[in-house]
């Protein structure tokens, strides 16, 4: 056999049954990535003989006497970029960059006709970070990034310093390294929803050729932890196993089979055999705070952390503001309801997974996709009794995250088979694997009700709130608190109630979501207060706009006081201008003859980092050639705060961001960093990037001083150099004078998250129907965001679109689906439908001028925030057409069809005019 790739010859025979993606990612072409193993994402797309194929669906075999070509060969031999990478990285058409390898090689192979029809052309090809418009604008040739000026960084669209690894696929995510004698885990996992393991026997399995050991719930550790990564571990009940006698969801790990290869380690978890007791289970949160439920974590309320384990709550909040009935009893109109969300899954291309080796030093080491290396650190050395410096814990490039990622999930049982066998081990989930063995959204139940005068003004607001958080009670606690946090203090009332509690059931495990809680509560709040002003006969945008709190108001919820969370800057006034503006002016696309055509708007707070906390640590230090390095905690996953901390750096040291090296997400690197979640990569680890570059910054002058003996305020930091009154000093001649004398240039920087501001968004649609088969167009998209002072725009707004982008995913058809004896239906993408290009519109974006006064520079946070208040628009909007309210997600086709078959509007509306 014989195979050229990217103008090397490979003779070696592939595997039985092995696929391309494969064959060429043992021979070190990591740029073919794996997203979905089943023609789904995109992400393996390479060229046989010229044209495109997805390579985990093409038998290696095939490509015999063929030329294989993959992202790494698209440059030409003197390493000059093809013309669409070149496109790619001017537009800077990725974020996390997982699929560009995937959409490059389709892009590549597009001819002229094709290129006038993306929505066709990109079918099979799946992003879930940009919103798909920077990718349109690459292939165009439209040009982003801005070149880089000493000292001008802030404020401008300079690119992302991996950029040029992403687009010729040399940049390295968590498996895309080469480890010799590398022994590889597979999981066995549960058929049962609630079951008791009576006996494991793994005879057979350990027969397998190949197969090193297999671990059951006799190898494991007794002691229990969340899988949730916390700054505070007490925030989140202590309910997990590393392997446990008891399953307690279908796909919960029951064994872990580690052998020479995937198939072999498969084959032995074939053979293992489980004798189970099945137990009653309990699906729906609902019923299972009923009396005679079955209970899911039997375990003592004080030692776990749970709140009423007998119950299956493990968390509540209950508070009250004045008196909600008397509120109600002073209003002039009422509304109630009750809205109800779905699970949806993070979807990340990306998979969770883990490598783990000792190193020469004999520590630990582990190669994870994680947001939190460093609290799993602190996890894994709490679970085997690790000193902390024994343990490195290092993220490469994280392929996406979204929440779904501040978990350990991989690490704790992949660190145990290392500490046993003392070999290389790695644990790589598949999709479906993703579906049923990761975690979701949580899915809400939110009963509101709503009360206001004939003025519009608020008299009080109710909310009793029941969140499913699954078999575990990861994040659970405390995405039900922040849940109904900011989305009843936006909103003035003087009576406001919350009963909340987030329940145990036999299902998946639900966790960490963009939001974090709030967009599921604010499609609830925002479609109630929408639907109580058209009962008062009032416009809902002046509705909300009467109501919101103000700059300098106090923040307040019924579920608790945040003392550190302050408005420290306010655009929430110009969002709803931006609306307001969006409303008046005339309609540019016109909806086909018979669609009805409505508009919604809603608008979302939400704090920029968790309560409690959030610890970040950066050092700055002059290296010989007179460039910079910067070490932070933060991983990048997309949320570019590699770039943003290059640009606070540059501004400060008074430099080109490539003269500034990154070494980032990794244990070894800094003190701490919490990690990237919350929205504090540039907030939190931001901060700490500036006060570190200032401490620097200091440091020469202070020397550079003594060393020319001048006054301080005589010397001044510029490009490569101090100046003086008698010239400049060459920062190269610095450091070798600091070096004579022993002194090294190296400052360092913390932040420990509080106090914390508020970030504001509003989304506006106005959409179009089809009464006859319940379609819906989105006829145009405006997001206003009020990010305070923008590090990046062209970044900022690539992460606005994006979260539009994925919360429309939400609204409109993702749905984890579970059946009735707890099982996952959708644990595959063709199953679940992800936003592809053709249904992802090009959203406005709008930011605010504001400057915060905590925030670095002025900057607040803008990756969680968008994506809150883009369901309750949506709706808003299909109800403004419609006449029906919907209530619950996701708006699907069909479910829009049947509620129009039964309404009495079945006739268009005049096309909006203003």
């Amino acid at each position: 056999m014989k195979i050229e790739v990217n103008g090397r010859s490979f003779a070696e025979e592939p595997r039985p049954g092995q696929c391309l993606r494969t064959y060429l990612r043992d021979r070190g072409w990591f740029g073919v990535k794996k997203g979905c193993d089943a023609g789904d994402c995109g992400a393996c797309t390479v060229h046989v003989d010229g044209e495109p194929v997805h390579s985990c669906l093409y038998p290696a075999f095939r490509a015999d006497g063929r030329t294989v070509t993959t992202v790494e060969g698209l440059a030409a031999e003197d390493g000059e970029l093809h013309p669409v990478q070149r496109k790619f990285l001017d537009a800077q058409g990725f974020q996390c960059g997982f699929c560009t390898a995937g959409f490059l090689m389709t892009t590549a192979a597009l001819n002229e006709d094709q290129l006038t029809d993306l929505p066709r052309a990109f079918k099979g090809n799946l992003c879930r970070c940009t919103g798909y418009r920077a990718i349109e604008d690459a292939v165009r040739g439209v040009c982003h990034a801005e070149a880089p000026g000493a000292g001008e960084a802030v404020g401008r669209n300079l690119p992302a310093p991996a950029g040029p690894q992403v687009v010729t696929g040399t940049a390295r995510y968590t498996f895309d390294i080469d480890i010799p004698d590398l022994l590889h885990m597979k999981l066995l996992r549960s058929p049962h929803a609630h079951a008791r393991i009576t006996a494991i026997d793994i005879t057979a399995a350990l027969q397998v050729p190949g197969v090193h050991s297999v671990f059951t719930h006799h190898d494991a550790p007794e002691r229990h932890f969340s899988t949730a990564r916390h700054e505070h571990p007490t925030e989140d009940p202590d309910d997990t196993r590393v392997l446990d006698d008891t399953v307690r969801h279908v796909g919960q790990r029951v064994a872990a089979v580690v052998a020479d290869s995937e198939a072999a380690a498969e084959e032995g978890c074939r053979r293992v055999d489980v004798t189970y007791e099945i137990l009653p289970a309990v699906l729906d949160p609902e019923e299972a705070m009923r009396p005679g439920a079955p209970v899911v974590h039997d375990k003592d309320a004080a030692t776990a952390r749970i709140s009423r384990p007998q119950d299956n709550v493990v968390g509540e909040a209950h508070g009250e503001i004045g008196s909600v009935e008397t509120g109600f009893a002073e209003a002039d109109a009422v509304y109630e309801g009750t809205y109800r969300t779905q699970r949806v899954q993070h979807a990340s291309l990306e998979t969770h997974g883990a490598v783990a080796w000792f190193d020469e030093d004999n520590r630990l080491t582990v190669r994870t996709s994680s947001q939190t290396p460093f609290l799993t650190r602190r996890a894994l050395c709490a679970l085997y009794d690790l000193p902390e410096e024994r343990v490195r814990v290092v993220a490469g490039r994280v392929g996406g995250g979204f929440g779904g990622k501040q978990e350990m999930l991989v690490e704790d049982i992949v660190a145990l088979a290392v500490l046993r066998l003392r070999r290389p081990v790695k644990l790589e989930y598949t999709r479906a694997e993703q579906f049923y063995g990761a975690t979701t959204r949580h899915p809400f139940t939110i009963r509101v009700k709503a009360g206001a005068r004939r003025d519009g003004r608020l008299t009080a607001l109710q909310l009793r709130v029941v969140s499913n958080t699954g078999a575990y009670g990861n994040h659970g606690p405390a995405v039900m608190f922040h849940s109904v946090g900011e989305s009843t203090a936006v909103y003035r009332a003087p009576h406001k109630k919350v009963d909340a509690f987030s329940v145990y059931t036999h299902t998946v495990p639900a966790g960490a979501f963009r939001g974090y809680g709030l967009g599921q509560v604010m499609f609830a709040v925002e479609s109630a207060l929408d639907e109580l002003a058209r009962q008062l006969d009032l416009d809902p945008l002046e509705f909300k706009a009467r109501n919101i709190i103000g700059p300098g108001e106090p923040m307040l919820s019924p579920a608790g006081e945040e003392e550190d969370l302050h408005i420290a800057s306010y655009g929430l006034d110009q969002c709803l201008a931006i609306v307001r503006r969006a409303q008046a002016e005339p309609m540019s696309e016109l909806p086909p003859d018979g669609w009805l055509v409505g508009e919604g708007t809603a608008l979302a707070m939400i704090a920029t980092g968790p309560p409690g906390g959030h610890i970040a640590d950066a050092k700055a230090s002059l290296l010989p050639d007179g460039g910079f390095d910067l070490a932070v905690g933060t991983a990048e996953f997309g949320n570019g705060t590699t770039t943003v901390h290059r640009q606070i750096a540059a501004g400060e040291l008074a430099t080109t961001v490539d003269r500034i090296t990154v070494r980032q997400s990794d244990t070894d690197v800094v003190r701490h960093d919490t990690g990237a979640f919350a929205s504090t990569g540039t907030v939190v680890a931001g901060k700490a990037t500036l006060r570190a570059s200032r401490a620097l910054v200091d440091q020469l002058l202070d020397f550079a001083a003594a060393h020319l003996q001048l006054p301080r305020a005589d010397c001044r930091l510029a490009e490569e150099a101090v100046l003086h009154p008698g010239g400049r000093l060459p920062l190269k001649e610095l450091h070798a004078a600091g070096a004579a004398v022993g002194v090294e240039f190296t400052a360092d920087g913390h932040f420990g998250g509080t106090p914390r501001s508020v970030a504001f968004n509003a989304q506006w649609f106005r959409v179009a129907v089809d009464p006859d088969t319940g379609e819906i167009r989105i006829l145009r998209s405006v997001h206003a965001a009020d990010a305070g002072k923008v590090m990046n725009p062209m970044q900022c707004r690539g992460q606005v679109e994006g979260g539009v982008a994925q919360a429309l995913g939400a609204t409109l058809f993702e749905n984890v689906r579970v059946d009735g004896h707890g099982a996952v239906e959708t644990a595959a993408f063709r199953r679940y439908r992800l936003p592809q290009y053709a249904d992802v519109p090009r959203t406005e974006v709008h930011f605010m001028e504001t400057a915060d006064a905590i925030g670095p520079l002025g900057a607040k946070s803008m990756s969680e925030s968008p994506f809150n208040p883009v369901a309750p628009a949506f709706a808003n909007a299909l109800r403004d057409a419609t006449g029906v309210r919907f209530t619950e997600l996701p708006l699907t086709r069909d479910r829009v069809w049947l509620a129009l078959a039964d309404s009495p509007r079945r006739t268009p509306r005049p096309p909006v005019s203003h």
